[in-house]
């Protein structure tokens, strides 16, 4: 962050200081934290009360670990400057806002956002691979993309800071407006309408209302960069009066691939922008990640960044996030793909047909799977489907984890004349117990569920490596 006064933090965050002397007092480029075990010396600790837990009760071991500020919601006793607001979430994004406005106005940051049901996270690691080339990135570690990991990672800049990626998610109508207003982006990205979190949206058409809000409010010198192969995401082109750069698999886009492989050494693919023709290889596993790329090379070349530049970048990536897509070799020459972080209808279909893509005819194809979460009202039908898609994709071996994906089961049985082939269990346990049984000699694994289900540590462990 860039460096403050107090009494500046103050007038940003609508708050008033409990300590009028300590107001001139600047704070040095420090980080922001709304975890208490994250605060180092010099940092501010922002006191949020969460579903589950209060952060004001935490505030003492922030200011413990170092923390020089509190801003919190009403006054606590400790021996530290404090700001009190009325709410601190709302505090959270005026800092971010009038943060990113002093260092737009001191230098030549641009920035990037990123939103969609699939491939947010993997899109924005591409971003960051090719931008931190090109000078100095602030991009969020892992998924901070809602309320309070976006501003966090804005507060991150400071005066050199040339471009910003901000990923952005949404629970609801008006989540991406909101983050939005913090930082208007100069490229705005919209992967694809899918049915991650529909249970919290009601439909389809919903999702879609939500991820437009990402091109609707967009300036004229901004750019729309849209998903071609998505009817619904090709349409916010009609809604935004940004200019509007496209990608997809088809020539119909400004940027697309055709030639698409996926083997277990990653995604290989030919990449067409305009006249030219740029052959990639990603080691990345899943084509459904040549999306991701797609989107990110389009969105540098907004900024004006060479696609050969960008594609060296994104060859260079080894994996596109901890527990996504994750190849790891096991004992016994057993390979296991650990994409258990998350999970939606989509992603899960992306990653049952990469496994059969890259299983040689020797080997055998083993899926893992655990709950899609936030369904709603589609989850036994959803489920359902990927259980029938099992077996069309002629996956060999099924364990399905816990009795909120049954229906993967169920389907599964009811869709071929299987004997044995699925198998369900009440818990990770109870899985590890039958892979231990099961697994031989080259078979390939697929761990997936949503992160709730708790599964990407079961990945870890067939492959025997660390937690």
């Amino acid at each position: 962050m860039i460096e403050l006064s107090i009494a500046e933090i103050a007038t940003a965050v609508g708050g008033t200081m409990s300590d009028e002397t300590a107001g001139e007092r600047r704070l040095p480029a420090v980080a922001v934290h709304t975890d208490s075990r994250l605060s180092t010396v010099g940092s501010i600790f922002f006191a949020l009360r969460g579903a589950s837990t209060d952060g004001h009760l935490f505030a003492e071991s922030a200011v413990n670990n170092g923390a020089a500020l509190v801003i919190a919601e009403h006054p606590l006793d400790l021996d530290v400057a404090q700001i009190i607001v009325d709410d601190g979430v709302h505090a959270l994004h005026a800092l971010a806002r009038t943060v990113v406005a002093r260092v737009r106005a001191h230098g030549a940051l641009k920035v990037v956002a990123v939103t969609g049901s699939n491939g947010k996270t993997t899109t924005k690691n591409m971003l960051r691979s090719i931008l931190e080339r090109e000078g100095k990135t602030v991009a969020p570690q892992g998924s901070f993309n809602n309320d309070v990991g976006a501003p966090i990672t804005i507060l991150g800049v400071t005066d050199d800071t040339r471009y910003l990626v901000v990923e952005m998610g949404a629970d609801g109508i008006g989540d991406i407006a909101r983050l939005q207003s913090i930082v208007m982006p100069d490229v705005g990205i919209v992967l694809m309408v899918g049915l991650a979190h529909i249970g919290k949206f009601g439909d389809a058409a919903a999702t879609a209302r939500a991820k437009s809000e990402m091109v609707t409010a967009l300036p004229s010198d901004a750019t729309a960069v849209l998903n071609y192969d998505d009817g619904r995401v090709k349409a916010m082109g009609q809604q935004t009066e940004a200019s509007v750069s496209s990608f997809g698999l088809d020539s119909s886009a400004g940027v697309w691939a055709d030639e698409i492989e996926a083997t277990v050494q990653g995604t290989a693919f030919i990449l067409h922008v305009g006249d030219e023709t740029i052959p990639v290889q990603l080691r990345i596993l899943g084509e459904h990640h040549v999306t991701n790329a797609l989107a990110a090379i389009t969105a540098a070349r907004t900024l004006g960044i060479d696609p050969k530049r960008s594609v060296a970048a994104l060859e260079s990536i080894e994996r596109a996030e901890r527990w996504r897509m994750e190849l790891l070799r096991g004992p016994g020459g057993v390979t296991v793909i650990n994409d258990a972080y998350n999970a939606s209808p989509d992603s899960m279909a992306a990653a049952l047909k990469t496994l059969v893509q890259i299983v040689g005819p020797e080997n055998r194809s083993v899926a893992v799977l655990g709950e899609i979460a936030e369904l709603g009202d589609f989850a036994n039908e959803e489920h359902d489907r990927i259980g029938r898609l099992i077996v069309r994709l002629n996956v060999q071996k099924l364990i399905v984890v816990g009795h909120a994906a049954r229906h993967i089961h169920n389907a599964a049985g009811l869709e071929g004349s299987w004997d044995g082939e699925s198998v369900l269990v009440d818990n990770v346990e109870e899985a590890y117990a039958v892979l231990r049984e099961e697994l031989r000699e080259g078979d390939v694994v697929l761990v997936k569920s949503s992160n709730s289900a708790g599964l990407r540590h079961l990945g870890d462990q067939i492959a025997g490596v660390g937690v």
